[in-house]
């Protein structure tokens, strides 16, 4: 009994983090058969006839995976992947050969010296494609919930930042005409002006508060 193709993102995946497979071969039938065993992946799919092209694209879109042919007329898949990997919008883009079945110890190190992280030969096998692509998708799509998380917490932490500065500045300003004790000698620098400061005060020790809370809980506060 065969197993069942993997499909991913889920259904329910955000369509921003539905980044796309570059493909890039200069033989339309190759193009064509890559498009049919992945259209069920439900993310798109980028064609490319050539190195200048595929380059191209990737300076102009997020790509998560590039399923790169390795035999294809003047730039060849080794030139492509040297010349993505110069890319800094696309260097650490995941790079899968596809290459004949005369593949040799000394082609495979040329591949991975170029960045490959992987090779399949041709004529693949639909399912080992899919499910490695369906791995780079997945992986893909955790380092892009990892860069929200990190943003998040940029954000909370100078929002933490600015609360504590607010807090250090309404506890620095002077007392004012009426001293914490009441006989008018000018007071205590840390003694506040009144309720309205005082409230002020609360409201940013509470922000702090809710800031740790959901830092704990790892998500976004709430409004």
């Amino acid at each position: 009994m065969s197993n069942p193709i993997p499909t991913e993102p889920p259904a329910d995946t955000p369509v921003t983090d539905r980044a796309g497979i570059l493909l890039v071969d200069d033989m339309e039938e190759n193009l064509l058969a890559l498009e049919a065993v992945l259209a069920s992946l439900n993310v798109p799919l980028v064609r490319a006839r050539s190195g200048e092209e595929a380059i191209r694209a990737l300076r102009r879109e997020r790509f998560a995976l590039v399923l790169l042919d390795v035999r294809m007329p003047g730039m060849d898949g080794f030139d492509t992947a040297a010349g993505i990997k110069r890319l800094d919008q696309a260097k650490d883009v995941p790079i899968i050969f596809l290459t004949g079945s005369d593949l040799d110890s000394g082609f495979t190190f040329r591949g991975y010296a170029r960045g490959a992280a992987d090779f399949i030969p041709k004529p693949f096998d639909p399912w080992v494609l899919r499910a490695k692509a369906t791995v780079f998708l997945e992986l893909h799509r955790k380092n892009r919930q990892l860069e929200a998380l990190l943003a998040r917490d940029h954000v909370q932490l100078a929002e933490m930042a600015h609360r504590l500065s607010a807090i250090g500045s309404l506890l620095g300003e002077p007392g004012g005409d009426i001293g914490a004790d009441g006989d008018g000698d000018g007071g205590d620098a840390n003694t506040l002006r009144g309720p309205g400061e005082l409230a002020a005060l609360r409201g940013h020790v509470a922000g702090l508060d809710n800031i740790l809370r959901e830092l704990r809980r790892g998500r976004s506060p709430q409004p």
